[in-house]
């Protein structure tokens, strides 16, 4: 897929968030291609569960729960390492940092193997059992501490008021968070609620935060925000922010790290 057809895509889930539903005749006006072109979006769109197509055009979905974490995991695992070893490039030496639930967040780790001196907290358990791992094969120098609270068994983290009150005596460098959706209008959203609050404490206490996001969260929103996107330092991708989106991220002096920032 095109960079422009992704651009396409991006501009018809945003159209779906303003709207609520878009038709064909109007969107292949709008963006300048055939009809059988924007049916091709909406078909992509309909497989990433991003819209559900009706009778000439197509509807927003709101999806109820994120998917399990071992689904989760298998989806888009290039794109995850590839913001994994973007997101290990930010953090130096000695460094205090915050890896947040998800998969990928949890492709950090990897990428970590060559710092010194780090501290990691982490509310993922399947994060916390590869730094046991990396550890115990001495492949990462870091203290770990796992941040404690109730466990979502489904999802594999732990969240809710007893690990936001044991947040309340941390400050980290870094925090490392995982979304469901970024909106240039909407900001940061969640399907949890106890994830989006426990994911505002993280914000509050690092001095700066990275949303880590692969390109199908670009554009979406949910349901329960987490934060704006003013107030993070950076969001991390796979791909090129939106271009209409260049303007907001100056005035919100938030960077946007992608391979293609590169080039």
């Amino acid at each position: 897929m095109s960079l422009v057809a992704e651009e396409r895509k991006r501009k018809i889930v945003q159209l779906l968030n303003d709207k609520g539903k878009v038709r064909v005749n109007e969107l292949a006006e709008m963006l300048d291609v055939s009809t059988e072109t924007i049916r091709r979006h909406l078909d992509d769109l309909e497989n990433e569960h991003k819209l559900k197509k009706v009778y000439g055009g197509a509807i927003r979905v709101q999806l109820e729960t994120e998917l399990p974490h071992y689904e989760r995991t298998s989806i888009r695992t290039s794109e995850k390492q590839l913001i994994g070893r973007l997101a290990a490039e930010q953090v130096q030496d000695h460094d205090v940092i915050v890896i947040d639930e998800g998969s990928t967040p949890l492709q950090l780790i990897p990428f970590l193997t060559h710092k010194n001196n780090l501290t990691i907290m982490t509310s993922s358990v399947p994060a916390l059992n590869m730094l046991i791992d990396y550890k115990k094969k001495q492949l990462i120098d870091a203290r770990v501490i796992f941040i404690g609270g109730e466990v979502d068994a489904d999802h594999l983290r732990v969240s809710g008021p007893i690990a936001e009150k044991i947040m309340d005596d941390f400050y980290v460098d870094k925090a490392f968070i995982a979304t469901d959706g970024v909106d240039i209008r909407y900001g940061i959203t969640s399907y949890d609620p106890n994830k989006a609050m426990f994911t505002r404490k993280l914000i509050e206490h690092a001095d700066e935060t990275f949303i880590l996001a692969d390109h199908s969260k670009i554009g979406q929103r949910t349901y329960a925000k987490m934060a704006n996107l003013e107030d993070v330092f950076a969001v991390i991708c796979n791909q090129s922010a939106p271009a209409h989106w260049n303007g907001d991220l100056e005035h919100y002096e938030t960077n946007w790290i992608s391979p293609q920032a590169r080039e």
